[in-house]
């Protein structure tokens, strides 16, 4: 089976072509793979299928095996795999996700993707939806303890759950140790995906993401989209601003007039290699 590894801000999956080979256990595979040590090592497979309602289907796997809704770096990956790989000749094309379907404006330099802007639609507020258990509207400032201190959380869904907290230094907090009980805490019943953020300025917004499933990652685009609502809504930061994340910026905007959240970044192939079944 071929196989091609891709990164958005080293947000890291391996692309497999669905339009020519069935993976019959997905779940397995991605376990299988994505293990640094003895696989090909990423945060997860995407599968690129097609699609009765969009120009393609992505469906992702988590490096433990669970399926995410929805990838925001992945998705930009997914656009320039299938306009460079010309199975489309559209620079704008149509994702079917778990989470809905989102629109990808790319640009192409030299007839090769390079960079994408993904509409990634309205942010959800409502706790049931997100999910979380809370009885707030937006859920800003929810508290929940850890390890005998007292943390609070904003929760945004962007198509899967996000829990933002702010803090004064991401570089030296404890991301693993806290972001692994914030994942299974009984209030998130779909467990979730925990961002640890810092406020440089009103347009630059510093974030480190525990990813439920995969662990720390380089980065996480719906984290990045769901960290600007979030940061909004705790009144720290403009409708539009940079996310610096370990690998890389995003630039994220919440337009007031859609409601939508758009999300700008890069799209990057590593390499490509042969997998034995």
């Amino acid at each position: 089976m071929k196989f091609t590894k891709m990164h958005g801000c080293g947000n890291d999956y391996i692309y497999i072509n669905g339009f020519e080979v069935k993976v019959d256990n997905p779940a397995e595979l991605s376990i299988k793979m994505s293990n640094r040590n003895f696989g090909v090592g990423s945060d997860g497979i995407v599968l690129i299928l097609p699609s009765d309602k969009a120009d393609f289907r992505m469906r992702m796997f988590n490096a433990d095996g669970s399926e995410a809704e929805m990838c925001g770096n992945a998705i930009r990956c997914v656009g320039k795999y299938v306009y460079d790989n010309k199975m489309t000749d559209k620079s704008m094309v149509s994702i079917e996700t778990l989470a809905g379907i989102k629109i990808l404006d790319m640009t192409v330099v030299d007839k090769k993707v390079t960079y994408a802007k993904v509409d990634m639609g309205e942010p959800i507020l409502k706790a049931e939806d997100i999910p979380v258990i809370s009885d707030k509207y937006p859920v800003i400032k929810e508290k929940i303890d850890i390890l005998d201190k007292t943390y609070e959380f904003t929760c945004v869904s962007m198509g899967n759950p996000h829990a933002i907290t702010f803090v004064n230094d991401t570089d030296n907090y404890p991301i693993e140790e806290i972001g692994k009980l914030v994942e299974i805490h009984e209030k998130f019943p779909k467990k979730v995906n925990v961002e640890f953020v810092e406020i440089i300025d009103s347009t630059t917004i510093k974030m480190r993401v525990w990813e439920r499933g995969s662990g720390e990652t380089l980065a996480c685009g719906t984290g990045a989209c769901a960290t600007l609502v979030a940061s909004v809504l705790n009144n720290l930061v403009e409708r539009k601003a940079v996310v610096k994340l370990i690998g890389g910026d995003l630039l994220i905007e919440w337009d007031k007039e859609s409601n939508h959240i758009y999300m700008s970044g890069e799209a990057v192939t590593s390499f490509e290699g042969e997998w034995l079944l």
